[in-house]
């Protein structure tokens, strides 16, 4: 008689246990995740939006501007006008359109130098074929150089309070370039 109801326990508990994991992952678990993956997205557009871009880096500046004839094709507008380098652009552009935050926190405006955003690493703007505008200012690494400070959109934000992103630090690869690498390499079209 004791094995039966030792067992019937075990059973039992084991049901009640199973019971409360599968609601926990069914329920709780699944909603967190769509929460955090909605958070995590830093623009919410797709990279054939994008019509012109521009990347300031100290007293450098570099415009682009998507070609009206051929989707896939950018033309450097400052410094000179030549083609640009279409992998170059869209490696930038697939990280606008496709890059994710690790987190977010919030600062004071006073605590900008402490993550390098009053003097940042480079400025993103780009317009979108709405007319809508867009910037990412890149700030210092992080403590472990696996992740960048960012600002998105902060002419949009309060005064009081800034939102800081930790995006991924390829955001560094694609702005930390040569001139010679944003041109193509044989430009063919009109000057």
């Amino acid at each position: 008689m004791k094995l039966q109801r030792t067992t019937l326990v075990f059973a039992a508990s084991a049901l009640i246990l199973g019971g409360g994991v599968y609601f926990y992952e069914s329920q709780v678990a699944s909603k967190q995740r769509a929460t955090q993956q909605a958070q995590k997205q830093i623009f919410g557009f797709e990279e054939e939006q994008i019509q012109s871009l521009t990347i300031e880096k100290g007293k450098k500046t570099l415009k682009f501007e998507r070609m009206k004839d051929q989707k896939k094709s950018w033309r450097m507008m400052q410094p000179k006008k030549v083609s640009a380098s279409g992998g170059t652009v869209v490696f930038l552009l697939d990280l606008l359109a496709t890059g994710k935050s690790d987190r977010a926190f919030t600062i004071s405006p006073s605590q900008r130098q402490n993550y390098g955003l009053d003097n940042p690493l480079a400025r993103i703007k780009f317009q979108l074929n709405n007319q809508e505008t867009h910037e990412l200012i890149l700030g210092k690494p992080n403590f472990n150089n696996q992740l960048i400070y960012a600002l998105k959109d902060p002419s949009s934000q309060p005064n009081q309070k800034l939102e800081v992103l930790l995006v991924p630090n390829d955001f560094q690869d694609a702005v930390e370039r040569k001139l010679s690498e944003w041109k193509q390499e044989k430009d063919t079209s009109q000057e």
